[in-house]
């Protein structure tokens, strides 16, 4: 990219914010509207990479993907290079579990195919009931003794291809379902990427809609519960990402990736993503980010561990996210590479 061409794309930018700006003083001053608790199935936020979490959750812009990119852009799977194959735990909070996996090939002149799975178990939950209290002014919780449970599931196929040298294309079809007790629903979701090298070195944009899907129902009308039909929305997220890699020449054992990203969800603030990653020799991995504009989430750690046995070669991460008052997410993968 030539020097004139950034400096028009910087110009371009200060005009949208002094646009911006001056529509802000001088018309009609926009309602502060948060969109919580305006969309479902959540556990699709839930990234259980720990290369991708603990970068900051940037994973837009990240290169040199593997199976895991379906969790994040799956263009990135064009990175793969043979097969690969993907297996994460997370240790959520409230002593929910969070599973997942993935396996991608590539086929030469076709692409990238990928499937995947994620896994989410609430555990054993204590069933309470409404009653009123001795004096019978009022109702009070109380635990009956009984049990029930909660899941979700998200089984998915994905494929990406190289459209030009420079840029790629991914996306992911996904079945869905979610239960908790003897109430469940079912739905589908669709994931586009793409990824985009504009020649200035390794810099990098990258683009990434999640969860698009039609509205599902928890259920109709309900005679034991008397409720109407619940309409659940997907939770859509648009996001934008640029990366760019320092001190990666053929002769350097260092390489550092710096990936800074925008989050737009439909039911939320927007929010921003810093991510960093530094590699020694191509073995041993540092990582960390921070999330802004988050009301529990802030800063992200991880470190990473690359090996070799005979024709595979393996990989370990750990991530750590700090959630604040609900302390802390521990995230465990182990891959292969053959």
């Amino acid at each position: 990219m030539k020097l004139r061409h950034i400096k028009k794309i910087i110009l371009i930018f200060g005009l949208l914010l002094i646009s911006s700006s001056l529509y802000g003083q001088i018309g009609i001053e926009p309602q502060d509207i948060r969109r919580a608790g305006q969309a479902g199935w959540q556990f699709l936020k839930i990234n259980g990479d720990p290369v991708q979490a603990s970068m900051g959750g940037a994973y837009t812009a990240i290169s040199r993907g593997n199976a895991n990119a379906v969790f994040g852009n799956p263009a990135s799977l064009v990175d793969v290079k043979h097969n690969d194959l993907q297996f994460n735990t997370v240790s959520w909070i409230a002593d929910i579990k969070h599973s997942s996996a993935a396996v991608a090939k590539h086929i030469r002149q076709i692409g990238v195919f990928a499937v995947s799975v994620a896994y989410m178990d609430y555990g054993d939950i204590p069933e309470t009931i409404n009653q009123l209290n001795t004096i019978g002014d009022r109702t009070q919780a109380v635990v009956t003794g009984n049990y029930f449970s909660a899941y979700d599931v998200a089984l998915g196929i994905s494929y990406a291809r190289n459209i030009t040298d420079r840029l790629s294309l991914g996306g992911n079809l996904r079945w869905i379902r979610e239960s908790i007790a003897e109430l469940d629903m079912n739905n589908w979701s669709l994931d586009i990427g793409t990824m985009y090298y504009t020649g200035f070195k390794t810099l990098r944009l990258a683009i990434v809609a999640r969860n698009f899907g039609p509205d599902a129902h928890l259920l109709g009308w309900s005679e034991e519960y008397q409720s109407e039909p619940v309409d659940v929305r997907m939770p859509i997220d648009l996001r934008l990402g640029i990366a760019m890699d320092f001190f990666d020449g053929i002769d350097s054992p260092h390489r550092m990736t710096v990936v800074l990203e925008g989050d737009h969800p439909n039911d939320g603030t927007e929010k921003i993503h810093l991510g960093m990653d530094y590699s020694f020799l191509n073995m041993f991995t540092l990582r960390s980010g921070y999330r802004f504009n988050y009301d529990v989430q802030g800063l992200t750690m991880g470190l990473g561990f690359l090996y070799s046995i005979n024709q595979y070669q393996g990989q370990m991460n750990y991530a750590y996210v700090d959630f604040g008052d609900l302390k802390q997410v521990h995230m465990v993968s182990l891959g292969f590479a053959f």
